[in-house]
């Protein structure tokens, strides 16, 4: 095999060696762009976390206040329905009171007032099974908020400011006034 001269066999290895070092600095070229890259990776990851974290904060507050929604509905419908029946129940009560004094006024144990009394009880028992309850006022201390004092009397044989007689029997539907009682108030002279 023929070789040339040697002056170019060592131009060949003289350009060899440039070439290779140019390929270190590629190396090193290439490890500095993976690095960058791996940071912006990183820095993507941390990015796509917070993202998340956020939305899934946002999500969390929109259930939170589905949840508020839907309970407020269904209180307000409830109050709806409890101010529906108060109105339904204080058209009954005339009819109570209507009970009422024809028992007072029939005094003797006929079939016909049995049948009375019987009815004025079932009235009594569904308005019951509603929340409807008696205020009870005779011999009560007098209280504004249950009680109206249509008159007082002075007298001693009632403590002062306790009711003396009951004129109409008030009514509430759970913990609210449908009606307050109609009492005399005993008042105690100082003498």
């Amino acid at each position: 095999m023929p070789r040339g001269n040697g002056k170019a066999e060592v131009e060949e290895q003289h350009l060899d060696a440039d070439h290779e070092l140019p390929a270190a600095a590629e190396t090193e070229s290439q490890q500095a762009a993976s690095r960058d890259e791996a940071t912006d990776r990183v820095s993507e990851i941390e990015k796509l976390r917070s993202e998340r974290d956020a939305l899934l904060d946002r999500l969390a507050r929109m259930q939170a206040e589905f949840d508020n929604a839907r309970k407020r509905a269904a209180r307000e419908q409830q109050e709806f329905r409890e101010y529906a029946l108060a109105d339904m129940i204080k058209s009954l009560i005339p009819v109570l009171d209507s009970f009422d004094r024809a028992l007072a006024s029939s005094p003797e144990k006929s079939e016909f007032h049995i049948g009375v009394e019987l009815i004025h009880k079932q009235l009594q028992d569904a308005l019951a099974k509603l929340g409807v309850r008696p205020i009870t006022a005779e011999g009560e201390l007098f209280d504004p908020r249950f009680h109206q004092a249509i008159e007082t009397v002075d007298t001693r044989q009632v403590e002062d400011q306790h009711v003396l007689e009951e004129l109409q029997r008030g009514y509430k539907l759970k913990d609210r006034l449908l009606r307050p009682s109609m009492v005399k108030v005993a008042r105690n002279p100082k003498t």
